[in-house]
């Protein structure tokens, strides 16, 4: 599973299964994507 973070988008590579898994994962924590990206580049 991979994860690539530019300034306006998340993109998530492998299987389905792993990408279905860390979107759950990640719905707990942010409710839009706006603020994921965010959070993300704050690191």
């Amino acid at each position: 599973m991979k994860m690539y973070i530019s300034s306006n988008r998340i993109m998530l590579a492998g299987r389905a299964l792993e990408i279905r898994h860390m979107l759950k994962k990640y719905s707990q924590s942010y409710t839009t994507v706006a603020e994921w990206i965010q959070a993300m580049q704050a690191e």
